[in-house]
């Protein structure tokens, strides 16, 4: 087993296939038993198989998720995959998650799982940052795609580094829209895929989606990630090019992230930003 490796690990898993690459990762890494504790509706059927131990649970059954999380025996979780945003306006909360909320005057996703975390903390189990294991999906500096970004586009991604940065400062969201110097969305709670169709839908087409980390982001949870199906919105949004920080965001699915952009002509480019990598291992 590696340094920094875990023997035993709670994956707490939404959608799409991050959680398969992490499980992966993680097992690769010598992982012995992995537990799985699968949203319902989101985490797939196929990864649970691959899990030693798995339960399913809502997103408001926060009481019960927990005590099955400490019972499991792992004192190490990880939290990765999707959790689709107006989830938690339907769902239909268990009171510790209630009470948690009532007590968050501003609700993100820095103060609502943050305080997840902080009680899972309180109980026994420690999180670890989303980025261990994932060594293989995170990359360096440089362009992806066959297309470098043009004179233009490469002006845009500088300006929508620029105010990403200083808008997820403030703890409101990762992503921007730019156009011609001109910023046409900016990301809040309604998630990536959504901020790209309305900036897309404002500035035709053209525009570039800059993603972004802030200094000090909590790796433990809503670290950057694109995928195949982030490709796929920024075709139909009809986005000219995409920038993201280098090795500090999660790339899935890399080659066939790749091949898509270069069938649709998309310029992908990994930013140097200067700030500190994701920890791919335990400290």
């Amino acid at each position: 087993m590696q340094p920094g490796v875990p023997e035993q690990l709670l994956i707490v898993a939404g959608s799409g296939s991050y959680p398969q690459l992490l499980l992966s990762g993680a097992r690769k890494a010598g992982v012995k038993r992995i537990i799985l504790l699968a949203l319902r509706g989101m985490a797939s059927r196929r990864l649970a198989a691959q899990a030693d131990t798995v339960a399913w649970f809502g997103v408001g059954d926060l009481e019960r998720s927990m005590t099955w999380a400490v019972n499991s025996g792992a004192r190490h979780a990880v939290f990765v995959g999707q959790i689709t945003p107006v989830a938690l306006f339907r769902t239909r909360f268990d009171a510790l998650a209630r009470e948690m909320l009532s007590k968050m005057p501003v609700k993100n996703a820095h103060t609502i799982f943050g305080s997840v975390l902080a009680e899972l903390s309180r109980r026994g189990v420690e999180s670890i940052p989303a980025s261990c294991f994932m060594e293989d999906h995170i990359p360096e500096p440089g362009v992806l795609s066959s297309r470098l970004p043009d004179a233009r586009e490469a002006s845009d991604i500088e300006v929508g580094h620029r105010i990403a940065m200083a808008i997820c400062n403030q703890d409101v969201g990762q992503t921007v829209v730019v156009k011609n110097g001109m910023v046409l969305a900016v990301e809040a709670f309604e998630g990536t895929s959504q901020t790209i169709r309305r900036g897309g839908r404002v500035g035709g087409r053209g525009a570039v989606v800059v993603k972004v980390a802030k200094d000090g982001h909590d790796m433990r949870f809503d670290i950057p990630v694109i995928g195949a199906k982030t490709i796929a919105v920024l075709k139909r949004a009809r986005i000219s090019a995409l920038a993201f920080q280098a090795c500090r965001t999660v790339l899935l699915d890399r080659d066939e992230v790749v091949r898509a952009a270069d069938k649709m002509g998309i310029a992908l480019v990994a930013l140097d930003s200067g700030l500190p990598p994701a920890p791919t291992r335990m400290m």
